[in-house]
């Protein structure tokens, strides 16, 4: 199985728009299709309420006429237009989608950031975790959501091996980020955001990246838009993961990051492993 990965930063952007910014994330889409992966887990729509429109849908089909989809946004009392997430899978598979709540606080339960797909031999979910904030703001909240979220894909470890993707919006060690001394109370490398992930992995699952690349430096997954020098520069963060179940780690093939091109912002992730849900 071949799966990807990408917060897009904009569905509608990129599909619909034409600024420079846009065409570059349309050629990171191109390089999606010509990956043809099994399924592709899509965080950061912001989207409406009611989904995709029909000009998107149809531009969607154009790019991937053999993928079914299922998204879902923000909707009240949280913020419109906000977070959301996407699932496109191969025509041939079948999963029972899912839309969990996991009894977040706040209005994070109504942001749209998880879709789970269940097959018969496997969980596939996605999840875009919701940020910290400027001056940590969310900081409590976040906490609270990384246990909970952490419970959630231990339940389903229980029933059946899982593989997790998405922006976890945390880069959880030192050589996850290329200027940690000067992040250390940065939302995202904060020492509870870092707790809150190796607590997560405690519960029986694997980074996949380091489980098949070591301590390899330099490789990251985000580079901040607000440095025009940030990817030139690579001074970027591990944000975005694959995980599985520590029972599926032995099948996992490849893990890695997609070249995007000049794009600033995330890159795409891909995760091949040796099963079959």
């Amino acid at each position: 199985m071949k799966l990807i990965s990408w917060n897009i930063d904009s569905l509608n952007a990129a599909l619909t728009s034409d600024s420079p910014r846009a065409m570059l994330s349309r050629a990171v889409i191109e390089t999606l299709v010509a990956e043809y992966a099994d399924i592709i887990a899509i965080q950061e729509t912001k989207l409406s309420a009611k989904g995709p429109t029909k000009k998107h849908l149809e531009i969607i089909l154009t790019y991937f006429p053999n993928y079914h989809h299922v998204f879902r946004s923000s909707v009240e009392p949280a913020r419109k237009g906000y977070a959301g997430t996407m699932f496109l899978y191969k025509k041939e598979l079948n999963p029972i989608v899912s839309f969990p709540e996991i009894g977040a606080p706040s209005t994070m339960d109504a942001e749209g950031r998880i879709i789970t797909l269940e097959f018969a031999n496997c969980y596939v979910t996605q999840v875009y975790t919701p940020n910290a904030g400027d001056g940590l703001r969310r900081l409590a909240e976040r906490q609270v959501w990384d246990e909970k979220y952490a419970t959630y894909l231990a339940e389903l470890d229980q029933k059946k091996p899982v593989l997790a993707t998405g922006d976890y919006n945390v880069a959880h060690k030192e050589i996850d980020l290329a200027h940690p001394a000067s992040n250390r109370r940065s939302p995202g490398f904060t020492d509870e955001e870092r707790a809150g992930f190796t607590s997560l992995l405690d519960r029986g699952f694997t980074d996949t990246f380091r489980l098949i690349h070591g301590d390899v430096p330099d490789v990251y997954s985000w580079w901040a838009q607000r440095s025009k020098t940030s990817k030139i520069n690579n001074a970027g963060w591990r944000i975005d993961y694959w995980l599985v179940s520590n029972r599926l780690a032995d099948l996992v093939t490849k893990s890695e990051m997609i070249h995007s091109g000049t794009r600033q912002d995330h890159t795409p992730i891909v995760l091949e492993i040796e099963l079959s849900c």
